[in-house]
């Protein structure tokens, strides 16, 4: 995911606010504690999501792949003063770790953490969302996509982690594993989508961000 000369990309950090003492923790603990720590959104690009929630101040938003936490907590920073977000994430194992770190939030009344299906779940989700961040198994991101295009409100957005796939959507593989093939399926899907305008931005291991028309 490493797609900068490490002397910019240290730079870029350096020139990059400091995330909150409570996401320092989370960060620390969760590469102590879980497996693939690398799947968290880290200090850089965390800050990139609370900047473009704090630009949209959204009312509501939706996150499918809770992780540990951290994207959520981050994204919630943007939320109006009655806003809420909405996290669903299958992994049983994390649920604790994720409640321990939303209870000690300032966000804790506007988070709602749903451990489930997020497949079943949306089948019969209600509401609009200002906000949609996909995170989550990539093979199915084009579903949740076709699911929750109609739950956004118009000049909505949605914006969907790991677009570059640690740069094989450019690479020349020999095969394409079912993965990376359901990243190009849905960066190809977005970008013929006339219901968006949509920009894919390099950042970490890419940031594909449809503003619904």
């Amino acid at each position: 995911m490493e797609f900068l000369e490490q002397n910019l990309a240290n730079y870029i950090v350096a020139h990059t606010s400091e995330s909150a003492i409570l996401l320092q923790e989370l960060e620390r603990e969760t590469n102590l504690k879980v497996l693939m720590p690398r799947m968290i959104s880290g200090h850089f690009q965390g800050r990139v999501l609370s900047m473009l929630s704090k630009m949209i101040r959204p009312k509501n938003i939706l996150e499918i792949g809770t992780y540990t936490g951290y994207s959520a907590l981050c994204l919630a920073e943007g939320l109006v003063p009655d806003g809420q977000l909405l996290t669903i994430d299958i992994n049983a194992e994390l649920s604790d770790l994720v409640q321990k770190y939303f209870q000690k939030s300032d966000y804790k009344n506007q988070l709602k953490y749903i451990n489930a299906n997020a497949m079943e779940y949306l089948k019969n989700m209600e509401g609009l969302f200002d906000i949609v961040f996909i995170d989550a198994d990539k093979e199915n991101y084009q579903q949740y996509y076709d699911m929750i295009i109609d739950h956004v409100n118009p000049g909505g957005y949605i914006i969907a982690d790991n677009v570059l796939w640690s740069g094989k959507v450019v690479a020349e593989l020999k095969k394409i594993d079912k993965d990376t093939q359901a990243i190009l399926n849905f960066n190809a899907f977005v970008q013929s989508d006339e219901r968006v305008e949509n920009v894919l931005f390099p950042i970490r291991d890419g940031l594909l961000i449809a503003r619904k028309k």
